[in-house]
């Protein structure tokens, strides 16, 4: 039987043997289409014995979970620990989304009847990029003042996780001293919904929320897989000692990282409190659990695993809602948190893929 030699990281001869190694490529090459098939099948599935209007609407709420899930997994892939404040920056991108259409633009946001099928007007189209910069901005300078300074003490793992707590209980305080405790909204214009067979009513709101998600995560898919910085970001994912002996900047490409993980985070804050139609400064922090169930489940620091992830956590707690009361969806998180910690904690994709 011929075999492969090869060497590991401490200087030991591994033997591998020809059958095996090719089991392995091959079972890498075809994981991708395993899951798309089981996913349908499970999905037709799920028509068979759950409301099917909850199951589109767990759809498209894991596409808003996608967005918090990839960044959280983003962050996790190159700086090793749980960003605890991330459903913070969704709170703050969503609160600086709503003071840019109604500080800035008044009473146009406020007496609009919106784009089309939509409750909303343009300025939101303006609000949304601009708090992604802000709280991108935001991110970095946080890291620069608190996360860079325990990296160089190489600070372990729980304690850069509690300063992200201290940094998300601050951000909630931010929240609450610039906009109150009270809930604040966004006008509501009855509109219709968009009626589709087996009685499915979608309200369009939705429909441009999911859309929007669906775009920025092929666009980052393609960023991280197509772009050199997207390169960069992974080789310092999967190495940063070697990434950093190639040449790769890993402080910059940690800044970046920051960047566009707080970015998508603040996005889908947006969405959110524009498919609740409400602003809390609570509605980021609760769903912290469901973001992290979304990455352990998808695979820690693989982003199409948080995907994958975000859409069987946002279906499984919308589908939920048809059993049991809605006060229930976060324990339905935490229950498949628990699953996957319990049954299989590298989660359904390899970190890296």
């Amino acid at each position: 039987m011929r075999a492969f030699i090869s060497e590991d990281n401490e200087g030991r001869h591994l033997l591998i043997h020809k059958d095996k190694l090719t089991e392995y490529m091959i079972s890498n090459k075809y994981q991708p289409a395993v899951i798309f098939i089981t996913s349908l099948l499970a999905l037709a599935l799920l028509f068979w014995v759950a409301d099917p209007a909850l199951i589109v609407n767990g759809i498209l709420l894991g596409f808003v979970f996608a967005l918090g899930a990839i960044g959280l997994s983003l962050i996790y892939g190159i700086l090793k620990f749980a960003h605890m404040a991330h459903g913070d920056f969704m709170t703050f991108g969503a609160y600086l989304a709503f003071f840019v259409v109604s500080t800035i633009f008044g009473n146009k946001i406020i007496d609009s009847d919106g784009i089309g099928p939509f409750t909303f007007d343009y300025p939101i189209l303006i609000a949304i990029p601009i708090s992604m910069i802000i709280v991108g901005l935001v991110s970095v300078l946080l890291d620069f003042v608190i996360y860079r300074r325990l990296r160089m003490k190489r600070s372990n793992v729980v304690v850069m996780s509690m300063a992200s707590l201290g940094v998300a209980i601050a951000l909630r305080a931010v929240v609450r001293m610039l906009w109150g405790t009270q809930p604040e909204h966004y006008p509501r214009v009855s509109k219709m919904f968009y009626q589709l067979p087996l009685e499915i009513r979608i309200p369009p709101d939705n429909i441009f929320v999911a859309a929007i998600s669906i775009i920025l995560v092929i666009g980052l898919y393609f960023f991280l897989k197509k772009t050199r910085a997207g390169k960069a970001m992974r080789a310092t994912s999967d190495n940063p000692d070697l990434a950093k002996a190639c040449g790769i900047n890993t402080e910059r490409v940690v800044q970046g990282t920051w960047f566009l993980g707080s970015a998508m985070a603040a996005t889908a804050g947006v969405l959110l409190a524009i498919s609740q139609a409400q602003l809390l400064p609570f509605m980021g922090w609760k769903l912290i659990i469901p973001l992290f169930a979304a990455v352990i489940l998808g695979g820690i620091g693989s982003p199409m695993g948080a995907l994958i992830g975000a859409l069987i956590v946002g279906l499984a707690m919308e589908v939920s809602t048809g059993f049991i009361s809605p006060a229930y969806k976060p324990a339905i998180a935490f229950l498949i948190l628990l699953l996957v910690l319990i049954v299989r904690p590298q989660g359904i994709i390899k970190s890296g893929n």
